[in-house]
């Protein structure tokens, strides 16, 4: 499949970086998959660099905090077991708090 020519990489990253959001410092994602479709992730992670944003990956989904505050997190937890994950609902009462 063609990508067509309005998608090519410096226009994905320049519409990405055009929405409201970023002007107000508040929080964009986009599928990893369409990132590194349509622009490669180095290129979307040299942006983000470049303007002093951070970026987060979380399950197929890159999140950037289109400002230079700190980001911190608030509720950490152990990765779950590959077992709990393929079945979420064998954990007994005591291990979901």
């Amino acid at each position: 499949m063609t990508i067509p020519s309005y998608l090519d990489p410096d226009t994905w990253i320049r519409n990405v970086f055009s929405a409201k959001a970023v002007g107000r410092g508040g929080v964009i994602h986009r599928a990893t998959r369409d990132v590194e479709r349509y622009a490669g992730r180095e290129a979307f992670v040299h942006e983000v660099r470049r303007r002093g944003f951070t970026l987060v990956e979380n399950a197929d989904q890159l999140v950037v905090f289109c400002n230079r505050d700190p980001v911190r997190l608030v509720v950490n937890r152990d990765p779950p077991t590959l077992s709990q994950r393929a079945w979420p609902g064998n954990e007994t009462a005591s291990q979901r708090f």
